[in-house]
């Protein structure tokens, strides 16, 4: 009985430094927390639409892009889709005039976006469009198609108020006098959550375009958004007033208005 009892407090010992241990023990230091983010996208439309004017000649477009955030605000990243204005702009000149191989939009922006206030965040960056081995100058009245813009904008609750201004020629629009440095693009939009993974922005813009009036216009689309899991199926209303302006600037060769009110549908995954 004596033996029994000893062997009883030993163990009863021996579990109780062993809990005492385990209590006592540092815990793991946690994963220091990641100083930046890498994001991409890849994704397909049924028509490239910037600012409401059709790139693709109301035709399908591939597209894709990647991200990095840093958490004190700055970012940089890149975008990329497949065009068809370019060559488009060469065909509908008579005679037909080349304008190079550019089949392929690239953008690269970087900036600093931070909360200013309570439901208030600004943003303020630069934006590069790039179209390898375009020669647009070859079009009378034309400059390379390569445009720089500086943007700020800000953000409260879920409004967003944006201003794009160019710091050369608007996307290759005029020379010499009529050359459209300093045209500035408004943005007004909102991000509505309807629960469920959906969402809905309303959006109105306009592009004026410096020292050619007839080629400003103002664009406006709905878009309807359904995220599942990352990957996102988008349907919008999308279209501008173009119909009178700058003729041949906003229109195809055989004649289609690329501004034209259209239900455009896309398809996008998250990475």
């Amino acid at each position: 009985m004596s033996f029994k009892l000893t062997s009883i407090a030993i163990a009863s010992l021996l579990a109780a430094n062993l809990v005492a241990a385990q209590t006592a023990a540092p815990a793991a230091p946690a994963a220091p927390e990641p100083s930046y983010t890498m994001s991409y996208n890849l994704g397909v439309t049924s028509d490239y639409r910037y600012r409401g004017i059709s790139q693709s000649r109301l035709k399908p477009a591939l597209q894709g892009g990647a991200d990095y955030a840093n958490k004190n605000g700055f970012y940089l990243g890149t975008w990329a889709s497949t065009i068809k204005w370019i060559k488009d702009t060469g065909l509908a000149q008579t005679p037909i005039v080349d304008v190079g191989s550019s089949p392929l939009e690239v953008d690269v922006y970087g900036g600093y976006k931070f909360d200013a206030a309570k439901d208030l965040t600004l943003d303020f960056g630069a934006l590069q469009y790039w179209y390898p081995g375009n020669k647009l100058t070859n079009v009378t009245g034309s400059s390379n198609a390569n445009t720089l813009e500086f943007y700020g904008a800000a953000t409260y609750q879920v409004f967003t108020a944006k201003y794009s201004r160019s710091q050369g020629t608007l996307f290759g629009a005029g020379t010499g006098v009529t050359a459209s440095k300093g045209s500035g693009y408004l943005d007004l939009s909102a991000t509505f959550d309807l629960g469920n993974s959906y969402s809905l922005v309303p959006h109105i813009g306009n592009q004026g375009v410096k020292n050619n009036p007839n080629l400003s216009y103002t664009d406006y689309s709905l878009t309807l958004n359904k995220d599942i899991n990352g990957l996102v199926l988008s349907g919008a209303y999308v279209a501008a007033n173009t119909k009178n302006a700058g003729g041949y600037s906003y229109a195809s060769p055989d004649g289609k208005n690329l501004g034209k009110g259209a239900i455009v549908v896309s398809l996008k995954k998250n990475f």
